[in-house]
């Protein structure tokens, strides 16, 4: 674990040329160059489709189990990103986990508003339930604000009575839309990829006339009883460290089985540089345990 690592990522975040705050159309294109200019790897396999009338990107690894399905849900403040850009994370997830990750690509603020997103994840989960694949099968993971939605339909799909996956494992989940935990400005100077001013603008987008302490859009003030096991992992450099941590004592005091992993020194989504980041590797390894583990328990259970 380098510190040079460390702060030579830190140097890429601050040089990144993304303006997430900007005009949403061209910071759309910048992240879509950004995220997909390095290839995937040859043996990583990627299809379209569809869940239901959803779409999604198929991802999938050598050895997977196709019996096991990873429903990831990508970043991007809620306006940028899609599944195509999340292919990479996703299929470092799945290689870990050994089981295919179906990337959904949700509809994004500021066109689709609250509550879109929950909806299209609700649909795409109940779509892979219909399609015959068992709920203990199924894990959700969730980056950014696609943490933040992997909570968030999690608390729905609980609230419309379908049966829960098996775990769900969330990276730096933006899970506050109020912006303030204190780490919004106690970590502003050790953050180079976030700023609560980016953030309060996205979530206006997002939001539209919802208030920003609406349980399904900042689930950090939902009623949590009933979710499945939730691994959280953060970074110490970041301004969201406090939406983990308060994500996670809210999961704690509603009786949620509940791993918090803060990393030191290290910023927002850290896991999707593996290549050039130790602690990336360690973290992926962890989730992939987490989930593994989880699996086999659900699937072990009486009744299952």
């Amino acid at each position: 674990m380098s510190a040079q690592q460390r702060r030579d990522l830190d140097a890429l975040f601050r040089h990144a040329p993304l303006d997430l705050g900007g005009d949403v159309t061209a910071a759309r294109d910048v992240f879509h160059a950004m995220m997909t200019s390095i290839p995937l790897p040859p043996d990583v396999t990627t299809v379209d489709g569809l869940l239901g009338e959803i779409p999604v990107v198929t991802v999938d690894t050598p050895g997977s189990d196709p019996d096991r399905v990873l429903l990831y849900f990508h970043g991007g403040a809620y306006v940028v990103g899609s599944a195509a850009t999340a292919a990479g994370l996703a299929a470092d997830v799945s290689r870990r986990a050994g089981a295919r990750a179906v990337c959904v690509d949700y509809r994004l603020a500021p066109e689709h508003p609250f509550p879109a997103a929950v909806n299209d994840a609700v649909a795409a989960y109940r779509a892979l339930l219909d399609e015959g694949v068992p709920a203990e099968r199924i894990a959700f993971v969730g980056e950014s604000a696609g943490g933040g939605l992997t909570v968030a339909a999690l608390v729905a799909l609980r609230d419309a009575g379908l049966p829960r996956p098996a775990s769900a494992a969330v990276f730096s989940p933006w899970a506050d839309l109020t912006v303030s935990g204190a780490s919004a400005t106690g970590k502003a100077a050790l953050d180079p990829a976030l700023t609560a001013e980016v953030l309060r603008t996205r979530a206006r987008d997002y939001l539209g006339a919802t208030a920003a302490k609406e349980p399904l859009a900042s689930p950090v003030f939902a009623d949590l009883t009933g979710l499945p096991p939730l691994l959280v992992q953060v970074g110490s450099h970041e301004i969201l460290l406090d939406d983990a941590v308060r994500l996670a004592a809210r999961a704690g005091a509603d009786d949620v089985h509940i791993e918090l992993q803060v990393w030191p020194e290290v910023p927002h989504v850290f896991q999707a540089f593996a290549a050039v980041l130790d602690d990336a590797v360690d973290a992926l390894e962890a989730a992939g345990r987490f989930t593994r583990a989880h699996w086999d328990a659900a699937e072990a259970a009486p009744g299952t």
